[in-house]
């Protein structure tokens, strides 16, 4: 009979009746754990694929399938959000050390890499603390929902804008001497910019037009935000280096 590895009961099945952790057995060949780990963290069951599609095909819905309570056929907002946001500033690290997303003035060899860290270190700790903001902003305009729900929103759109401008990131060099690349981007913005309209007047039952007007204060707002964060960020940085 097998014993429990974290309190050394005896096991009847994959759960410890103990202690509840699983029966793990990490002497196999690697292909084997990482497909199962693969599983565990992503959820590949379906759950994971039905999220991504209905998350791009159907704005909006995802957040109000959440908040209806209808949750188990979807990936959870956080799990989701810890997912996408990893890969993308990983692409963003690696684009901003290739030298991508420089300006004019900067240099590969003086600016690249304390972009890149900048980029893998503390953007996505700053952005995970302005999701709230996010919902506070939505808070403001829409006072009769509860901050849970705007909290909810605001990962969703903040994963999929992630993927989005992941898809956008890789042109951004070329785009203005390209014109198939530059057209790629301007087609992915006005889809940026549907997916919030629609994904407002699905969430919130608001007309097209107040969901244009909120859509266009709402981007404002918290562009505003998000560039005074991210100067100051970079400025401290600078200054402490």
């Amino acid at each position: 009979m097998d014993l429990c590895k974290n309190c050394d009961a005896m096991l009847d099945g994959p759960y410890c009746n103990a202690c509840g952790q699983r029966d793990v057995d990490l002497e196999r060949p690697f292909p084997e754990l990482a497909s199962e780990i693969l599983k565990e963290t992503f959820d590949v069951d379906g759950r994971a694929w039905r999220t991504l599609k209905t998350l791009f095909a159907q704005p909006g819905r995802l957040t109000s399938e959440f908040l209806a309570g209808k949750r188990k056929t979807y990936s959870p907002p956080l799990r989701l959000y810890l997912f996408i946001s990893v890969s993308f500033f990983v692409l963003m690290a690696w684009a901003a050390s290739r030298g991508l997303l420089l300006d004019p003035a900067q240099t590969l060899e003086a600016d690249a890499a304390r972009q890149a860290s900048f980029m893998s270190d503390e953007l996505p700790r700053l952005m995970f603390l302005l999701m709230p903001v996010f919902a506070l902003i939505l808070k403001a305009l829409f006072r009769k929902r509860l901050y849970f729900d705007h909290l909810i929103f605001s990962v969703h759109l903040h994963s999929a804008a992630y993927v989005i401008l992941g898809v956008m990131l890789p042109f951004e060099g070329v785009a203005s001497k390209n014109v198939p690349a530059m057209v790629l981007q301007i087609s992915l913005l006005a889809y940026f910019m549907a997916y919030l309209l629609i994904s407002l007047r699905r969430v919130y039952s608001t007309t097209w037009l107040g969901a244009a007007a909120r859509s266009l204060a709402i981007l404002f707002a918290y562009m505003i935000v998000v560039s005074a964060l991210i100067e100051s960020t970079s400025s401290f940085l600078i200054i402490s280096d």
